[in-house]
C-alpha cells in the first residue's frame, strides 16, 4: 500500500499548457514529441534535468517496460528516448495493460569520454533507478531496457530490484562476469546488432574503468537474441528484429 501511495503522488499527468506544471521551463515546453497520450512523471529542471514520462497508464498495467537510455541524453534530446518508448509501446499492439515508461532519471554520459568508460554516472543512475521502480505498482511486472550505457546503470541496479526482465542492448559490459554475479531473480537478456560499433570495444576492466564481459557472450549466460544488421542506435527501429523481441518481452510472451 505504501508503494502505492507513493506512486501517486509522484504521478502526475501533463496537460497543457505545459508551464502549469513544469514551471515554465522552456526545455520541456520546446519538445515537440510531448503529445497529448504522454503522462510526465518526473521533470527536475536542476542541472541538464531528469524527466520521466510514460505511455499508457502505469497506475492499470499489468505489465511495466522502462526504457533506460544511454550516453548524450538530456532534456532538450528527450524526445529520442520518448521515440523508443513509443516505438515498443507500438509494436507491442498498444495493449491497455502495458505502460511504457521513458526514464531520464540519470545525468548521462557526454560522448565517448572518461564518463561513459568508467561507473561513476551509471552508480548514481543505480541508485536512481532502483529508487523509481521502487515505487511503481507492486503488482505489475517491471520489465526494463537498457541501452548502451544504459546497460550499466541496470546492471548496478538489479541486485536492488524486483524486476520481471532485463535486457542488454548495444551494451559495453555490464560490470559483471556472469548473469549470477549480476545478484537477480530476472530473466536476462542480451542482444548486438551485427553493425554495432559497440562490438569494437574493448570487454576489460582495470578499477573503474571499462564494463567488462560482453552480455551478449556465451560465458555470461544471459537469453541472447537476434537484432539483425543494424547499428547501435537501431534497436528501437520499427519492423526490426530487435523490436519485435523486446515487444514480446515486455508483455510477458518471450521464453
Amino acid at each position: 500500500m505504501a508503494k502505492t501511495i507513493a506512486f501517486l503522488t509522484a504521478l502526475l499527468v501533463l496537460t497543457p499548457p505545459m508551464t502549469s506544471w513544469a514551471g515554465g521551463d522552456t526545455r520541456v515546453q520546446a519538445l515537440p514529441a510531448l503529445a497529448d497520450d504522454v503522462r510526465v512523471l518526473r521533470f527536475d529542471p536542476h542541472g541538464r534535468g531528469r524527466l520521466v514520462a510514460a505511455l499508457g497508464d502505469p497506475l492499470r498495467a499489468r505489465h511495466i517496460a522502462v526504457v533506460v537510455p544511454g550516453s548524450d541524453v538530456d532534456v532538450p534530446r528527450f524526445g529520442g528516448v520518448l521515440a523508443m518508448a513509443r516505438a515498443v509501446h507500438e509494436a507491442a499492439g498498444r495493449p491497455d495493460d502495458l505502460a511504457v515508461v521513458a526514464w531520464l532519471g540519470y545525468d548521462t554520459p557526454e560522448g565517448v569520454g572518461v564518463d561513459a568508460a568508467t561507473g561513476r554516472l551509471a552508480r548514481a543512475g543505480a541508485e536512481s533507478l532502483a529508487g523509481f521502480v521502487r515505487d511503481l505498482p507492486p503488482a505489475a511486472d517491471v520489465h526494463l531496457l537498457c541501452h548502451s550505457y544504459g546497460s550499466v546503470v541496470c546492471a548496478l541496479a538489479a541486485p536492488h530490484l524486483d524486476v520481471a526482465d532485463i535486457v542488454f542492448t548495444g551494451s559495453p559490459g555490464v560490470r559483471a562476469g556472469s548473469v549470477a554475479e549480476l545478484g537477480t531473480s530476472a530473466r536476462v537478456w542480451a542482444a548486438r546488432a551485427s553493425g554495432d560499433w559497440m562490438k569494437w570495444v574493448p570487454k576489460a576492466r582495470l578499477w573503474d574503468l571499462g564494463h567488462g564481459t560482453d552480455p551478449t557472450s556465451g560465458a555470461f549466460g544471459a537469453r541472447v537474441f537476434d537484432a539483425g544488421e543494424g547499428g547501435h542506435d537501431d534497436y528501437y527501429r520499427a519492423g526490426g528484429a530487435a523490436l519485435r523481441t523486446m515487444a514480446r518481452i515486455v508483455v510477458g510472451d518471450a521464453r
